[in-house]
């Protein structure tokens, strides 16, 4: 029996195909400030600054 080292082609093909079919715009900036809790350090710095 082979031993397959490499993807074929076919499967680099669906591969491809499925990651850009799975791509999406960014995020809203808000979104990302809220996901990496930097909301919450702003509302802190306003408090305490």
């Amino acid at each position: 029996m082979a031993v397959q080292k490499q993807p074929t082609k076919e499967q680099i093909r669906d591969y491809m195909a499925r990651r850009q079919a799975g791509r999406k715009p960014p995020p809203d900036p808000r979104e990302i400030r809220r996901q990496l809790g930097w909301e919450l350090m702003e509302m802190t710095r306003k408090i305490v600054g």
